[in-house]
């Protein structure tokens, strides 16, 4: 096994911190291979971890190799199969002192154990048949989740749902090869297996599925890492305001001075399960002022990249329609959605009239970023734009760019082999396209891998995953 230039053994016991890095009240260190009980037996105080049955922790003292007492430590035993890494393995939770913790491993590493590489864990267990490819990485994804669609759509994935699904696409394909090599062995023989019609049939119906996962990373991508959400509108509307009250915070400084914001205010919070990234820009106007200029700069340039731009514009000017035009041109469907809030509600005299969208492209909402009126009411309709139709609580998204990459060359494929069926080219020519799609949905769950692969994936995991 190669990983960052080195060679590594699956026979060596390796070891490595399973907990993020630094001072806290509790340390684990994950030690696995198939001398990993005898090797922290060699520093073990206690009961005879060698006879102890598997899925049991028990109290000790973990020591170096001279017999010097680290740490009270609790070791918990799995064994082979049934471990994270399908190996033997002893989890040592220790105090978070990163003294102990660097003794301890000192000491493993005196004792006959290796410092693991990244992703070597998981990595093992991808080798030993724990996990598929798909899942391995979607350890990944739960750890870095940052909200409850994030993490849903990384339990999924880890579940295996996601992995039966391509599964099922794989075995419907490895029977649509099968029965064009079969007409390919009887080629000379006046023999009919199954029509072109019921090929096609069977082709697009395989090909719909593979498209609506890959339309899905759009989705997928956004859930995981943040929905982009730029404020804009001319200097003084409350673009500040609105950031501090959605993230309940004092982020951006608040002024009635027009220009205050001069350069891109971010901030993230979770609102109904889904990541908003919200960013607070510079007002738009034209200036002579340099840095001013230069905020307004970058401001059109995240705005040009937001999902979603909330417009604020004054509810007691007459006419305030900055930037209007820019933001209603873009007609295209990977456009932004926007939504025009007219701030400062509170400032209005007497009741509020409720703003009629019925005839509006563009939904106008009336609120105060100061006291929150009409603010739930714009979350709610952001939210369902962030949704576009999925509910990641319940459906297969794909959140993984060498995923969406390997099931959009599956499709070309199966689009090519359709084709050909439909031109009547022989059988032979038909068969290449579909174990070209084979291909690829297997490089998706590790049927279908490369060493080089494998490096490559498992090296953007941290050690002691």
């Amino acid at each position: 096994m190669e990983q960052q230039g080195l060679t590594y053994s699956l026979g060596d016991t390796i070891a490595a911190i399973a907990t993020p890095h630094g001072r806290g009240g509790i340390a684990v260190i994950r030690v696995s291979g198939n001398d990993a009980i005898a090797t922290v037996s060699r520093l073990w105080k206690g009961k005879d971890l060698d006879a102890l049955p598997s899925h049991t922790a028990h109290l000790g003292k973990i020591t170096d190799i001279n017999g010097y007492v680290i740490d009270q430590a609790v070791a918990t035993i799995f064994r082979r199969p049934r471990s994270f890494t399908g190996e033997d393995t002893v989890e040592l939770a220790l105090h978070g002192s990163v003294w102990i913790q660097r003794q301890t491993l000192d000491a493993l590493v005196q004792a006959g154990a290796r410092i693991a590489g990244p992703g070597e864990f998981s990595r093992r267990a991808f080798i030993n048949g724990r996990m598929d490819l798909a899942q391995t990485e979607a350890v990944a994804d739960i750890i870095a989740a940052d909200s409850r669609a994030a993490h849903n759509l990384a339990m999924r994935q880890m579940s295996g749902a996601f992995s039966r699904k391509l599964n099922d696409l794989r075995d419907r394909l490895v029977n649509f090869a099968s029965l064009l090599e079969l007409e390919l062995d009887f080629s000379e023989e006046d023999v009919e297996f199954v029509d072109r019609a019921q090929l096609i049939a069977t082709a697009e119906e395989t090909l719909a599925v593979v498209r609506r996962l890959t339309q899905s990373y759009s989705a997928g991508r956004v859930f995981k890492e943040g929905i982009p959400v730029a404020i804009a509108g001319a200097p003084n509307v409350g673009k500040s305001t609105l950031l501090n009250h959605l993230l309940g915070d004092d982020k951006a400084i608040v002024s009635d001075i027009p220009g205050t914001t001069r350069d891109v205010i971010e901030g993230t919070c979770e609102i109904n399960g889904i990541l908003f990234r919200f960013i607070d820009t510079a007002g738009l106007r034209d200036t002579t002022d340099v840095v001013e200029r230069m905020g307004i700069k970058r401001a059109r340039h995240h705005i040009s990249r937001a999902a979603i731009i909330l417009w604020l514009t004054d509810a007691t000017a007459m006419s305030d329609d900055t930037d209007a035009p820019a933001f209603s041109d873009n007609t295209a469907d990977s456009a932004p959605r926007i939504f025009h809030l007219l701030n400062k509600a509170d400032k209005l005299p007497g009741a509020n009239t409720p703003v009629d969208n019925s005839n509006s492209r563009i939904p106008t909402y009336l609120v105060s970023a100061k006291t929150g009126e009409g603010i739930e009411e714009v979350i709610a309709a952001i939210t369902k734009e962030a949704l576009r139709g999925h509910n990641p609580d319940e459906e297969l998204i794909v959140t993984n760019a060498r995923h969406h990459a390997a099931l959009q060359a599956g499709a070309d494929s199966l689009s090519r082999a359709i084709a050909a069926l439909r031109d009547g080219l022989p059988a032979d020519l038909v068969a290449q396209d579909v174990r070209e799609a084979l291909h690829h949905l297997g490089l998706v769950t590790g049927a279908v891998t490369t060493d080089a692969l494998l490096s490559h994936i498992f090296s953007s995991f941290c050690v002691g995953k």
